[in-house]
C-alpha cells in the first residue's frame, strides 16, 4: 500500500523544519544550543560564545527585482542576518555571502547589488569574510550567513518567557507589509504603460521600511542603559502573531496582548484605509518589520515605561490560558499564525526574508 504523502505546504516553514530535523543529537561538546531559535549558539574557549545564523534568498519567493533596487535588495539580505544576532542579545562580527547568479545579470549588477552589502557592513560593523558564487537557472539566489557574538549569560532565547512577565515591542508594526503592497500596486498600475512614474508621494516611511529595514541594536543600547534584562526575546519577521506563538511554544506559557497597544504609524494606518484593509491584521501578520519582541519580568515595569524605543502591548499568562489578543470592546481573540508560509501557493503576506 502506497503510503499517504503530505504537501509541504501543510507544514509550513517551521513546521518542516521541526519535522526534518527531530532526532538530530548535538553531540560535540562546543554545540550549545542547536536548531530552534534565531540563532545557533557555540562555546567559546573565552567569556563569549559565538551566535551563527543563516539566510537563502530566492528570486520570485522573496524578492521581486521589478521594483526592488539591487542595492537595497543587497543591504537588506545583511540586515536580516544581523537582526537575528541583535534577537539573540548579541553584536554581529562577520558574514559570508553565497550568491548563485543567472546568464541575465551582469558584472555591473552584481557590483551594484554588492554596494549595499557592502553599506549593510559599514553601518552594523561587520567583516565580509567568505563566501561562494555558482551559476543559476532560477534568477537570483542569495544565501548571507551572519556570526556574531555575546558574553556567556547574556544570550537571550525564546524559551525564557514565565507567567506574568511583561510583553513589549519596538518601534511600529505592518509598515514593511504596506511597503509591499504599494510597491506591488504600482507595479500593476504601470504594465504596459511606457515612461510609467510610480506615485509613492507621502509614502516614503513605508516604502523604506520595505526595502531598507533595519535591525534594532539601539534597543539593546537602551535595555542596557535602564538595566533591563529581557527574559525571552525575537525578532519580528513572520509577523508579531508568529513571533508571539514561538515564543509561547519554546517558553511553555500563554499571553494576551492588547490591540490598543500594538504600535502602527500613520502612514501604515492610511495605506491600509486606502487598500480596504484591516490594519491591526496587517500588523499582526505582515512580517518583515524587524522589530524586537520581548518579554521582561513584572518587576520591570517602570523602567520599560521609560523606554523610547520600546513599547509595552501585553502580559504572559498560564500556558492554559492559551494566546489571544484582548480587542478594544475587550473581547478576546485567538492568536493564529497567518504569516508568510513560503510552501503555500497564495501567500497570505509578505515574504519574511
Amino acid at each position: 500500500m502506497k503510503q499517504q504523502e503530505t504537501e509541504i505546504s501543510t507544514l509550513g516553514e517551521f513546521g518542516l523544519i521541526e519535522r526534518l530535523t527531530q532526532g538530530f543529537v548535538c553531540k560535540n561538546p562546543g554545540t550549545h544550543k542547536g536548531v530552534g531559535d534565531d540563532c545557533a549558539v557555540l562555546r567559546g574557549n573565552g567569556d563569549s560564545e559565538t551566535l551563527v545564523t543563516t539566510d537563502l534568498l530566492l528570486e520570485g519567493i522573496h524578492f521581486d527585482l521589478t521594483y526592488v533596487p539591487l542595492r537595497h535588495l543587497g543591504y537588506k539580505a545583511v540586515v536580516v542576518n544581523v537582526s537575528d544576532v541583535v534577537a539573540m542579545n548579541g553584536t554581529p562580527r562577520q558574514v559570508t555571502v553565497s550568491l548563485g547568479i543567472s546568464k541575465r545579470f551582469t558584472v555591473e549588477h552584481i557590483a551594484e547589488l554588492y554596494a549595499g552589502i557592502r553599506l549593510a557592513c559599514e553601518t552594523y560593523g561587520v567583516d565580509l569574510v567568505g563566501g561562494d558564487t555558482s551559476a543559476s537557472v532560477t534568477g537570483l539566489v542569495i544565501s548571507i550567513t551572519c556570526i556574531g557574538e555575546a558574553p556567556k549569560g547574556d544570550i537571550v532565547y525564546r524559551s525564557g518567557a514565565h507567567d506574568t512577565d511583561l510583553i513589549c515591542v519596538s518601534g511600529d508594526l505592518g509598515a514593511a507589509y504596506m511597503g509591499l503592497q504599494l510597491l506591488e500596486r504600482e507595479r500593476a498600475a504601470g504594465q504596459g504603460i511606457a515612461d510609467f512614474q510610480p506615485d509613492f508621494a507621502g509614502r516614503e516611511y513605508i516604502l523604506e521600511r520595505q526595502l531598507k529595514p533595519e535591525a534594532r541594536r539601539d534597543v539593546l543600547d537602551e535595555l542596557r542603559q535602564l538595566g533591563i534584562r529581557p527574559t525571552a526575546m525575537m525578532d519580528v519577521s513572520d509577523g508579531l502573531s508568529s513571533e508571539l506563538l514561538h515564543i509561547c511554544k519554546s517558553s511553555g506559557v500563554g499571553c494576551r496582548v492588547y490591540e490598543n497597544r500594538i504600535p502602527i504609524d500613520y502612514q501604515t494606518a492610511v495605506m491600509a484605509e486606502e487598500l480596504n484593509m484591516n490594519v491591526i491584521t496587517a500588523a499582526m501578520n505582515g512580517g518583515e518589520d524587524y522589530e524586537l519582541l520581548f518579554t521582561v519580568p513584572l518587576t520591570d515595569h517602570e523602567k520599560v515605561s521609560q523606554m523610547r524605543t520600546a513599547r509595552l502591548i501585553g502580559r504572559i499568562t498560564k500556558p492554559e490560558l492559551g494566546a489571544c489578543m484582548v480587542t478594544r470592546d475587550d473581547n478576546e481573540v485567538e492568536i493564529r499564525a497567518q504569516g508568510w508560509n513560503a510552501f503555500s501557493q497564495e501567500p497570505t503576506t509578505a515574504p519574511h526574508k
